[in-house]
C-alpha cells in the first residue's frame, strides 16, 4: 500500500547481479554518478555462475530493473526462468583489453602478440590490436555465443598454453580465471572500464524508469449506481431514469475534464472513466480519497460504487477495475476501491464536499444550449428535441441541426434517446434530452 502511494516519488531500484568483485565495483561506481540520488541499488552477488537465477529471484520483487555483470549471467538467468522485470547487462568490449594487456606485460612479462582471449568479439580484438600497432596473427580467440560456448573456455586456453602457442590467457569469466590459475596457466581477468559501467548503469536506470511509467500509465474507473439508487423499472419510457443518467454523466464529466479523462456509458447503470494514473493521483490526493463520489452525492444525492483498476494494458486495468467495483459493492458503496497491477488493494474514502458555485467561461456548445433553452421555453417536455426542432429554433438547416446536437452530446449537454420510427418511410427521428448546465 505504501509502495503504491509513494511510487511516483521513490527511487528507481536497480538489482545488480553477478560476481562479488563486479557487483562491488558497480555499487562503488554508481555512488559517484550524477543520477545516483534517484537510484537505489540492491546487490545480489554469487560465487558460482550457476547461482545467477537463484540470487536474482531473491531480489526480483524489490527491484524495478536487473543489471547483470555480463552477458553470460544475463543468459543464464533467462535460461533458468522468466525475468519478471526488465533486464540488461554490462557489455563486453575491447576497452578492457588494453588495461589487461598492459597489466600482463608489467606484472607477468607476457608477450601480448601471443595470447588466447575469450568472450570478446573478433572485431573488437582486431581494432584494439590495430590501435596499439600489433599483429593478431599469434592471437587466438574464442568468442562468446550463449552459455554453452563458455563451458569450453577453460579447455581452449589450457590446450593452447600446453602447446606453447600462448604466453597467457585473457578471460572475462571469473570461474574460468580461477580454474586456469589452479592449472598454473598464466591468466588475466578482463574487467569493464569505468565508462562502460557508467553507461550500463544509465541504461538500467532508464529501463527501470520506463518500466515503472508503463506499469502505472493506464487507469480505468468503473462508476455504478448503487442498487438503492436504481429505478425499479428500466427502459426508454422511464424518463426519471433518463434524467438520472444524464445528471450522472454530467457530474462525471465535470471531474473527468479536470484530469483529462474520457467518460463512456458502460450500461444502463454504469460508466467507464479512462485516465492516466498521474492525473488520477492528483485528483485523489495520491490515492487517499475516492474520485467522483463526493460530487455525485452532493449534486445528485445518490450513492455510487466506484472501482479503480491499474495495469500495463487497458485490458489489465479494466479487469482490475471490475474486481475493485465488486469490492466497493460488498462494502455498501461506503468507499471506492483500487486494485493495482501487482494486486495491491486500497480503500479510498469519499471526501465531504461543500458545494461552491464558481463562474465558468461558457463554451460554444454551452452558448448554443442557452439559445435552445431560451427558444423552447421552460416546459419539461420541451427539453426533448430533435434536428427538426433545433433547426426551427436556431433558424439553421436540418443537417446543421444534427451537427449541433452531436456536439452537445459530446460535451455532455445532451443525451441521445432511443430513435423513434414514424409511420412514413425514411430515417427514424433521433430525439435528444437537453441537459441544463
Amino acid at each position: 500500500m505504501d509502495r503504491l502511494r509513494s511510487q511516483a516519488r521513490s527511487r528507481v531500484a536497480i538489482g545488480v547481479v553477478g560476481s562479488h568483485d563486479l557487483v562491488e565495483q558497480i555499487m562503488t561506481t554508481a555512488a559517484g554518478m550524477p543520477g545516483a540520488a534517484g537510484w537505489r541499488l540492491v546487490g545480489a552477488p554469487h560465487t558460482e555462475e550457476q547461482e545467477t537465477f537463484e540470487k536474482f529471484s531473491k531480489i526480483a520483487d524489490n527491484v524495478d530493473v536487473a543489471l547483470f555483470t555480463g552477458p553470460l549471467q544475463y543468459d543464464l538467468a533467462r535460461q533458468a526462468g522468466e525475468l519478471p522485470v526488465p533486464a540488461t547487462y554490462v557489455p563486453m568490449s575491447g576497452a578492457g583489453l588494453y588495461a589487461s594487456l598492459l597489466r600482463g606485460v608489467l606484472t607477468l612479462g607476457i608477450d601480448p602478440a601471443r595470447v588466447s582471449i575469450d568472450s570478446l568479439p573478433a572485431s573488437d580484438v582486431e581494432e584494439a590490436y590495430r590501435e596499439i600497432g600489433l599483429s593478431t596473427s599469434g592471437v587466438h580467440l574464442s568468442e562468446y555465443d550463449q552459455p554453452e560456448s563458455a563451458r569450453g573456455f577453460v579447455a581452449f586456453h589450457e590446450r593452447l598454453h600446453g602447446q606453447g602457442a600462448t604466453t597467457a590467457a585473457l578471460t572475462t569469466v571469473r570461474s574460468v580465471a580461477e580454474k586456469l590459475a589452479a592449472a598454473r596457466v598464466p591468466v588475466l581477468r578482463m574487467l569493464p572500464t569505468l565508462s562502460t559501467l557508467r553507461l550500463a548503469l544509465d541504461t538500467a536506470a532508464l529501463l527501470g524508469t520506463g518500466s515503472r511509467l508503463e506499469e502505472s500509465r493506464i487507469a480505468i474507473v468503473v462508476v455504478e449506481l448503487a442498487a438503492s439508487a436504481r429505478p425499479s423499472y428500466s427502459g426508454p419510457g422511464n424518463y426519471w431514469q433518463q434524467e438520472l443518467k444524464l445528471s450522472l454523466h454530467q457530474a462525471l464529466l465535470a471531474d473527468a475534464r479536470l484530469m483529462g479523462a474520457t467518460v463512456m456509458a458502460r450500461d444502463e447503470n454504469s460508466y467507464v472513466v479512462t485516465a492516466t494514473v498521474g492525473a488520477l493521483a492528483q485528483a485523489t490526493d495520491d490515492f487517499r480519497a475516492a474520485p467522483f463520489m463526493d460530487r455525485i452525492r452532493a449534486d445528485l444525492g445518490v450513492a455510487v460504487e466506484v472501482g479503480i483498476g491499474l495495469g500495463i494494458t487497458a485490458r489489465d486495468a479494466d479487469a482490475n477495475a471490475l474486481v475493485a467495483v465488486e469490492k466497493a459493492r460488498a462494502a455498501g458503496a461506503a468507499a471506492a476501491y483500487l486494485v493495482s497491477g501487482d494486486g495491491t488493494v486500497l480503500s479510498l474514502p469519499a471526501r465531504q464536499r461543500q458545494r461552491v458555485q464558481e463562474p465558468v467561461a461558457a463554451t460554444k456548445a454551452a452558448k448554443l444550449l442557452e439559445r435552445l433553452i431560451a427558444g423552447l421555453g421552460d416546459g419539461r417536455e420541451a427539453m426533448v428535441v430533435d434536428a427538426e426542432v433545433v433547426a426551427d429554433v436556431l433558424s439553421i438547416a436540418p443537417r446543421s441541426a444534427r451537427r449541433v446536437l452531436q456536439s452537445l452530446a459530446e460535451e455532455g449537454l445532451a443525451w441521445p434517446l432511443p430513435p423513434v420510427r414514424g409511420t412514413a418511410a425514411g430515417r427514424p427521428r433521433q430525439p435528444y434530452r437537453l441537459v441544463r448546465s
